[in-house]
């Protein structure tokens, strides 16, 4: 991979990841500015503290803002922003 497109690949992970913190902040109502979350902040327990209602309004607004629908076996992904982003825009996730 050439430095051009490791940072063409970093500039489009920002703007997913963006992209999700202003869904999270809008869709959930939270008094916080998008930028105040990390990437890797977790999302629930000591992170943004979200429960079980707000991932399931985060299932309607991924499925509606990404076009990717989310199951129930794919909890995991909500663990960050960084890993929203790996699986709303798989062109993200690290090759191997």
């Amino acid at each position: 991979m050439t430095i051009d497109e490791l940072r063409a690949k970093a500039a489009e992970r920002q703007q997913t990841c963006s992209q999700i913190k202003k869904m999270i902040v809008s869709r959930l109502d939270l008094e916080i500015e998008p930028d105040w979350i990390t990437d890797d902040q977790p999302l629930f327990g000591r992170g943004l503290e979200l429960d079980s209602l707000d991932v399931l309004e985060l299932y309607v607004a991924i499925e509606a803002e990404f076009g990717v629908a989310l199951y129930d076996s794919e909890m995991a992904v909500f663990g960050s922003v960084s890993r929203l982003a790996d699986e709303v825009n798989p062109a993200l996730r690290a090759q191997g």
